[in-house]
């Protein structure tokens, strides 16, 4: 029998929910919630985190056992509740949304759009799904976990990019200039994005595995460009951006 004190909240006590992995502060938010620590067990399993998050899926239907087909297509429960008072079924709800539709009444999509059903959908590959998950545990939002996914990026390589906002098409440039996500951010907060900050340093005559170094120690590419020529290698700006490593963002 498990024993029960009386400054603990229940339904059961915080040292079986810090038994199965949750934190007090998480425990005490999820038992306020209303939910026994075998349901929020089932929920964090299902890709819900968080006791609010559960509650406002609870709301729009979904259980622990079903939340996860609309988590793997991107969805709120703010869609998923517009897409069930339309009339889809899960499922055909989730491929729809996967394929960019938005909801709209049934009569007006076969009218209109004459769409056939699709088979399966982009996330029922394994690969995607761990994907997907592993940026929703991380918080990233729905939404851009979605893009992230559909643009090719698993596991979690694309956590931090997608964790620090940046689209994922930018990410993609960013990362084979070399740059991490920290200081793509800050070249996105100067107002350059990815393809005008390679069309930069090209243009300047500067051989793109030296983009990251220059552009992360400060220098544009015409101020890289001229110190090469003075004969400053790549390796004093390899300096310069360490000594920025620690800064923010």
């Amino acid at each position: 029998m498990t024993t029960r004190y009386a400054d603990e909240p229940g339904p059961e006590p915080l040292h079986e929910w810090r038994r199965r992995g949750f934190t007090v502060a998480e425990a005490r938010r999820w038992i306020d919630g209303g939910f026994p620590v075998g349901e929020a067990e089932r929920w964090r399993d299902s890709g819900v985190y968080t006791a609010s998050g559960a509650r406002a899926w609870r709301t729009a239907g979904a259980t622990p056992y079903t939340v996860d087909l609309w988590l793997r297509a991107g969805m709120t429960p703010r869609d998923a509740v517009r897409w069930r008072e339309l009339g889809y079924p899960p499922e055909e709800a989730a491929d729809r949304h996967l394929a960019g539709e938005r909801p709209h009444p049934r009569g007006l999509l076969r009218r209109w759009l004459r769409r056939e059903d699709r088979p399966g959908s982009a996330f029922a590959d394994e690969e995607s799904s761990r994907g997907m998950r592993e940026l929703l545990r991380a918080g990233v939002p729905a939404g851009r976990a979605r893009a992230y996914v559909e643009g090719g990026w698993t596991g979690a390589t694309g956590v931090e990019w997608a964790r620090r906002g940046v689209e994922p098409g930018q990410a993609r440039v960013f990362e084979a200039l070399g740059l991490s996500p920290r200081e793509a951010v800050r070249v996105l907060a100067s107002g350059q994005d990815a393809l005008a900050l390679m069309a930069e340093f090209w243009r300047a005559g500067v051989p793109i595995d030296e983009v990251a170094a220059w552009r992360a120690a400060g220098f544009t590419g015409e101020e890289a460009a001229r110190m090469r020529v003075e004969g400053v290698g790549v390796e004093q700006a390899e300096v310069l951006r360490a000594l920025t490593e620690g800064d923010e963002p």
